[in-house]
């Protein structure tokens, strides 16, 4: 069996800097061009479709300079 993972972003803190974007590994993460947040940027999200392929890394988290990237390990059966 393998870890899934759900990643969660703090939408109204992103400033859009794409520093998550380039430092995931997996290349999931990507810049929501279809809405902006209270602070008028473009934020950070991953597809649901995409979210089964996050490996649990936390570079996207470590490298967010907002702390806009919370991680968490789902238990078997959990959404």
């Amino acid at each position: 069996m393998f870890k899934r993972f759900k990643v969660l972003f703090n939408r109204d803190k992103c400033k859009g800097c794409e520093l998550c974007v380039n430092f995931c590994p997996m290349k999931i993460i990507e810049m929501d061009k279809s809405s902006v947040n209270s602070k008028g940027y473009h934020p950070a999200s991953i597809d649901a479709d995409n979210m089964e392929l996050c490996v649990g890394c936390t570079s996207c988290a470590l490298m967010c300079p907002d702390c806009c990237i919370s991680i968490y390990q789902l238990e078997e059966g959990e959404e």
